[in-house]
């Protein structure tokens, strides 16, 4: 299974950016996806989730900025980010959300970077 994260960059803060994560069309449409970041120095932490119904959560931090969203057709995954600020800035990936499905998970993809200047 390979995890392939894009759309990352530089941008201002204010600034916009959607982040896009495909997956395999096997295992895309039946799992729970979720967002996850790493910034410098910190662990790496949930941003969004959404679940096969496409339910979704966020942590607090980014409600209002961010929207996850899905593509089973295409399988997948996107992050809308808007009004970034300068602690968005991390290293950004997707994986299955595990506190859903209740399975672990799946190796992880290399992100992308996203940093964000004040």
């Amino acid at each position: 299974v390979q995890l392939q994260a894009s759309g990352g960059g530089l941008v201002q803060a204010g600034g916009s950016l959607k982040l896009s994560c495909a997956a395999h069309e096997m295992i895309f449409s039946i799992d729970p996806w979720a967002w996850y970041r790493q910034a410098p120095g910190k662990e790496r932490e949930l941003v969004a989730g959404i679940t096969t119904t496409g339910r979704t959560t966020y942590v607090d931090s980014v409600k209002g900025r961010f929207t996850i969203s899905r593509d089973n057709a295409k399988s997948t995954l996107y992050l809308q980010m808007s009004s970034l600020k300068p602690e968005d800035t991390a290293v950004y990936y997707c994986n299955r959300w595990t506190t859903v499905s209740g399975y672990d998970y799946w190796p992880w993809g290399e992100g992308t970077l996203v940093t964000v200047s004040s």
